[in-house]
């Protein structure tokens, strides 16, 4: 049976939005290990534009829960800490506006997202005083807070089974961020991201193969002058529909930092972070009101972690057309 569309665009922008959680999340390489593009957001249905013009709404609440090497020194809120304990709960709000399906050839896509996060994080820090002598503390820090909202936008194609997509991010540093806190959403540095993606689906067996590489350029944190190391990362998902409601299957990322942390923030050096994962997802699609929409839960394990943490992400997203402007009847 043919999938819904509207299952394939939730996977798709499963966040531009969600770009934002792992802004609160110390991952360590890049500033606080906040990288611009969510790792898991690759996954099936990552190069399917929306079928019609209209506006659509992505919602997601993610869940990450990681931790540290005790052995490992992290720079978080211009902090060096150790044996980070972390557990970030975020609320990712995304509309897109679909203008036309037939610009260049293809379906155009722009939208915003803004995240809204509680990030919990203990840690062990060492404290320098006036005459230089040094204690070691363990402290805590958490806070409710508004993150920055980031722009988007795609261009996708479709011939036959295939569909291909280049898309793009950008975030604006005007979100709430704490000043020398460990806690916080906000990256407050500018940073772009552009990924290419492809996605084999076939409608009548109900496979859906995707894959996605992608860049991410980071900017300057002036509070901290920290300048965060530019991004590679890469996804990988195959699902199955299971029949007209349910859909099952697997993905995974790899990501990696390609150049160096620096400035006086970067007290680490450069310091680049890599990190690997595999998990799986549970789609169902249903009706609510007379709006087709999906529900989707992700689950990634993260694995084999240099200069960052390492732990489990639960995303859980709701996609629903507000709009859609349907073909005239002839």
């Amino acid at each position: 049976m043919p999938r819904d569309p509207l299952h394939q665009n939730s996977c798709l922008f499963l966040i531009a939005a969600a770009v934002l959680p792992l802004g609160a999340v110390p991952a360590m390489a890049d500033e606080n290990g906040a990288s611009l593009y969510l790792l898991g957001s690759g996954g099936p249905g990552a190069a399917v534009s929306p079928p019609l013009p209209g506006v659509y709404l992505d919602n997601i609440v993610m869940v990450y829960d990681a931790s540290s090497h005790a052995s490992r020194d992290l720079t978080i809120g211009g902090n060096v800490v150790a044996d980070v304990d972390s557990t970030v709960a975020a609320n990712f709000t995304t509309l897109l506006w679909v203008p036309s399906t037939n610009v260049l050839g293809g379906t155009l896509t722009v939208g915003g997202t803004l995240p809204v996060g509680a990030p919990m994080i203990d840690a062990s820090a060492v404290l320098t005083g006036p005459r230089g002598r040094q204690l070691g503390v363990r402290t805590h820090d958490s806070a409710l807070m508004v993150g920055d909202p980031i722009a988007t936008a795609m261009m996708g194609w479709k011939s036959g089974n295939m569909h291909y997509a280049v898309s793009g991010m950008l975030n604006v540093p005007v979100g709430h961020y704490r000043v020398g806190r460990l806690a916080n959403i906000a990256f407050h540095r500018w940073a772009g991201d552009v990924s290419v993606a492809a996605t084999w689906l076939d409608p009548k067996t109900g496979w859906d193969v995707s894959g996605k590489v992608g860049f991410t350029f980071n900017g300057h944190n002036e509070d901290t002058d920290y300048n965060s190391g530019n991004d590679f990362h890469a996804e990988l998902a195959a699902e199955k529909k299971l029949s007209s409601k349910f859909s099952l299957g697997a993905q995974g990322y790899y990501f990696q930092q390609v150049s160096d942390d620096t400035g006086a923030g970067a007290k680490l050096g450069a310091y680049r972070g890599r990190v690997l994962a595999a998990g799986g997802t549970l789609a169902y699609d249903t009706v609510l009101g007379r709006s087709p929409a999906t529900i989707r839960l992700q689950v990634l394990q993260e694995f084999d972690a240099k200069n960052r943490v390492e732990g489990t992400n639960f995303m859980l997203s709701l996609s629903l057309p507000l709009h859609m402007k349907m073909p005239a009847k002839e």
